[in-house]
Formats: C-alpha cells, sequence, structure tokens
C-alpha cells in the first residue's frame, strides 16, 4: 500500500524527529554516564568570594624566554659581612646576585618584552647558598617577606574542544587567572556543544591567596550542568591545616597543596621562576585535593613539541602525570608549557581512561590585564 505524497511527507517527518530524538537521547546517556563516573555526594560549603573585576586590554605576544638558572637561594639573613681582602673581591662579586636575577635570567632592558612585570631586586646572598636549595622544595619552602613574589597579571586563555566519548566531541573552554593584590582566582569553563546551547557545562574555580610559596587555596568549587538534569556540585574547603573534601572527611593540609583548578598556575609559577625545572627528565610533585582525597601527584618533562595552534606555531614542552588514567579513577591532565607565551598552557588534554577524553588547544594569543592586575 503506498501513501498519499502529504501522508509520504508526514511519516517522513515523523522519521527524522524520531531519529532526532533518538540522537539526543544518546548523546544526554553518554554525558550522563560520563558524569556518573564521578565520586558522591555533592558538597556544598561556604559561598564563594565576589569574582575579582578585571579588564583584559592587551594580547600577549611570544618573546623570546629567559634561560635556564639555578635553584633560587633561601631567604636573605640579615648578617654584616666580615671585610672582603682585594684580592677576592673580584670573586665574591661574581658569586653575589640579586635573587630574583639568579632565579629568572631576565635579559638586558633593551630586550624585556613591553609588557613584562619585573619587580624589584631583593636583597643579595651568596650564591654559594643557592646549592642548599632543594628542588622538591620550591614550592613549600619558606620565604622572607623581603623576597619579591613575581606572578602573571590576570589572564584569559581561550581553548578550542576536540575529544572523544564513544564517538567525537566539540565545544569551547576557557581559563581565567585573575589577581587582586594577594587574592587570587581561577576559573575553568568547559562546554560541550554549541556555545549558544551546550548539551554540558563544567565550571570549576579556585580562589585563595598569594603567598611566597605559591598559590594557596581555600576554596574550590566544581559545578555540572547536563540538558534535562538538575546541577550538581561539589566544595572542597582548605583552612590553615585541614582539608574538607567533598564527601565530608576531613584530612590534615600537607604544604603546598593545590586543587584541580590552581595546580596549572602554580606550575607555570614554578617554571617561570625556575626554568630548570622543564628540562627534560626532570619531575615536579605536587600535592593535590581531589573531591575524595588528598594525594601527591608527579609530573614528568617529556620533551619539545611543537604544537600547530589556531595562533600559530608554539614551541611547547610537554608535562604529562606518571599515573594513566583508569575507569573509575581520577581523571588525568597533562599539559603543553608555551616558554614564548610566559609557560601558560596551550594545549590541555583531559583523560578519563584510554579512550574518552577532552582535549583543549589554544585558539587566540592569550588576553591580559594592565599591569599590576
Amino acid at each position: 500500500m503506498r501513501l498519499a505524497p502529504d501522508k509520504a511527507a508526514t511519516a517522513g517527518s515523523r522519521r527524522r524527529a524520531g531519529l532526532l530524538a533518538l540522537g539526543l537521547a544518546v548523546t544526554l546517556a553518554h554525558l550522563w554516564l560520563a558524569d556518573s563516573a564521578l565520586p558522591t555526594p555533592w558538597g556544598e560549603g561556604a559561598a564563594p568570594r565576589r569574582r575579582i573585576e578585571v579588564a583584559f586590554v592587551r594580547e600577549l605576544a611570544p618573546t623570546q624566554p629567559p634561560p635556564a638558572a639555578a635553584n633560587p637561594p633561601p631567604p636573605p639573613r640579615r648578617l654584616r659581612a666580615p671585610p672582603v681582602p682585594q684580592s677576592a673581591a673580584s670573586a665574591q662579586a661574581l658569586a653575589e646576585v640579586p635573587v630574583l636575577a639568579a632565579a629568572l635570567e631576565l635579559p638586558p632592558p633593551e630586550a624585556l618584552p613591553p609588557l613584562a612585570e619585573i619587580a624589584p631586586p631583593p636583597p643579595e646572598v651568596p650564591a654559594s647558598a643557592a646549592a642548599a636549595a632543594p628542588v622538591a622544595a620550591a614550592s613549600a619552602a619558606a620565604a622572607s617577606s623581603e623576597v619579591a613574589v613575581v606572578w602573571p597579571p590576570s589572564t584569559r586563555l581561550s581553548y578550542r574542544l576536540t575529544g572523544s566519548f564513544r564517538g567525537p566531541i566539540e565545544g569551547q573552554a576557557r581559563v581565567e587567572w585573575l589577581r587582586d593584590g594577594t587574592r587570587y582566582q581561577v576559573f575553568m569553563d568547559v562546554d560541550v556543544g554549541p556555545s549558544f546551547a551546550p548539551l554540558m557545562t563544567r565550571r570549576v574555580s579556585s580562589e585563595g591567596e598569594i603567598t611566597e610559596q605559591g598559590l594557596r587555596p581555600q576554596r574550590y568549587e566544581e559545578i555540572t550542568r547536563i540538558v534535562l538534569r538538575p546541577e550538581q556540585r561539589r566544595v572542597i574547603l582548605l583552612d590553615a591545616d585541614r582539608v574538607y573534601l567533598a564527601n565530608g572527611r576531613e584530612v590534615p593540609r600537607p604544604p603546598g597543596v593545590q586543587d584541580s583548578g590552581s595546580q596549572f598556575v602554580q606550575m607555570t609559577w614554578l617554571f617561570t621562576t625556575q626554568p630548570q625545572l622543564l628540562q627534560v627528565g626532570r619531575s615536579i610533585e605536587l600535592p593535590l585535593a581531589l573531591p575524595g582525597k588528598v594525594e601527591p601527584w608527579i609530573y614528568d618533562v617529556l620533551g619539545g613539541e611543537t604544537l600547530y595552534t589556531p595562533a600559530g606555531p608554539v614551541a611547547t614542552l610537554h608535562v604529562k602525570p606518571r599515573r594513566e588514567a583508569k575507569a573509575g579513577s581520577d581523571l588525568t591532565a597533562e599539559f603543553w608549557v608555551a616558554p614564548s607565551l610566559q609557560y601558560l598552557p596551550v594545549r590541555i588534554l583531559i583523560r578519563q581512561d584510554a579512550e574518552t577524553h577532552i582535549d583543549l588547544l589554544i585558539e587566540r594569543l592569550p588576553e591580559q590585564a594592565a599591569r599590576g592586575r
């Protein structure tokens, strides 16, 4: 039996609508499965502080990075040095360098990029003390208030998202590092699907204080929204000596602990002040506060790689966590930092397991605020 033309058209429309509905249902089911792998319950916690207001007014142009330097020495001691014989004066003059200059190996003023932020050099300290500063304790070593702290200005990074979850996925992501004096905030927004109507969004934020030992997180929040599902939220609170996890547990706070949002900025700071950490074969250890636990993570520097991005080719160094991503376990994030772009991550690859991942590749040059912000 053949349908009349109008009835055939109606039947075809219904079939197309049914296939569209089925495709959407499968997509939502996939997203639900990805989200259900996350541990529960979801924490509430104290309300976040007001978002720092920043105007991004300039585009960061690539520059030649400074060469690797020796490990930064410990804070200077206030001791009056005895007179130095004239015969040894030239040798001591070569051995004594400002702490900040030793850490950064700053080029001559005419070679500095116009947007660089450089703090005044602190008092001098004998270079012989540098050998006593272990790299493993770089982010946790005590420092004097006189030692300058150098941080990048507020920065926005925009990424193009691709990936795989039982099929290809696309989207966009943005990371913002905001600072106001010694206060900081990090925001990471990930959208899967079209920007005007994403099927899934995840908002990650970290906030706390900037110290001379690095970032000191106080609050981490993670919000996930999926179409046709209620919003889910997890919060980690960190006080002076305790970490309050999203699953209700309470654990001691280890020195130098970071969260999933602050770790990238903390490593950018470490690589800026100690570029020798990016030598191939080196490793960096950070304790991470995750929603269900706090444990040390080790990242290995694998080697150099040129990434061909929408913003142009960028020379990078690949940093990868030593552990492998496994289904039902914690997500892993490897990243590629660009020394010519203030050691910022121009690519971030987040894996759930061997077949499920999202890949963030920078799509334009970083945007930054005015100096001092």
